[in-house]
């Protein structure tokens, strides 16, 4: 069996998207993308709105953002029936929570994966959330909390074993918050490595995915796009 990256996103997609909302409620989605609200009779400033989904689409990375060799590609499909955690007693527990509810996901999002230069191997996935900057602390804060806390597991998809091996790596000094790992699969004799990395910046989330050198190389941009856009 060869283990490309597109498998591996696919995994990587499953842990984080299913969970990153694993410490959150849906709530309804707001319209309001402005950054100026009213400030509450006691005079402190109040929090900013979360953006809307179709706000954070378009402060996505784009293939004129990334340049030559980029082709937009259609998200892996996620799957949450199929999937067993053997050996993460924290990761298996968040997995059996959400994967009987999608409401746990933050509901304001926006997602897109690239493809390199044809490769299969070096593709590139951003995603971006937005919600109270509390919230969205813990929960990805808690997923890659319980990443970490089993250097190594196993992911049971189908008929398939994946070998996970997961270390802890830094992260440049951007936004508020950040957090980082690498992902080691390993199936059928054949391995990939993913970079993930998420940036909290106010109230919205970064996350890029993908070839370790593809992540080092458009962190920064999704960051500023993120903001700025």
């Amino acid at each position: 069996m060869r283990l490309s990256t597109t498998t591996a996103l696919g995994l990587s997609a499953l842990t984080v998207l299913a969970l990153a909302g694993c410490s959150t409620r849906m709530e309804p989605a707001t319209t309001s993308t402005s950054s100026s609200t009213p400030a509450p009779q006691d005079g402190t400033p109040k929090a900013p709105a979360p953006l809307s989904s179709a706000e954070l689409k378009t402060r996505l990375l784009s293939e004129s953002d990334l340049g030559e060799g980029y082709t937009s590609t259609p998200p892996p499909a996620v799957r949450h029936d199929d999937v067993t955690v053997i050996g993460c007693p924290a990761l298996a527990e968040l997995d059996s929570d959400t994967a009987t509810s999608t409401s746990l996901s933050f509901p304001r999002k926006a997602k897109v994966s690239f493809t390199y230069a044809g490769s299969s191997s070096s593709e590139l996935s951003e995603e971006l959330y937005s919600d109270g900057a509390a919230k969205l602390s813990k929960g990805i804060g808690t997923v890659f909390d319980a990443m970490l806390s089993c250097p190594t597991y196993q992911v049971v998809s189908g008929s398939t074993v994946i070998d996970m091996v997961t270390t802890k790596t830094s992260a440049p000094q951007l936004g508020d918050e950040r957090w980082s790992q690498l992902l080691t699969y390993s199936a059928g004799g054949q391995s990939s490595v993913v970079k993930q990395t998420a940036i909290r910046s106010g109230n919205v989330l970064v996350i890029v995915s993908g070839s370790p050198a593809l992540v080092d190389a458009h962190l920064a941009d999704a960051v500023q796009a993120a903001q700025a856009r």
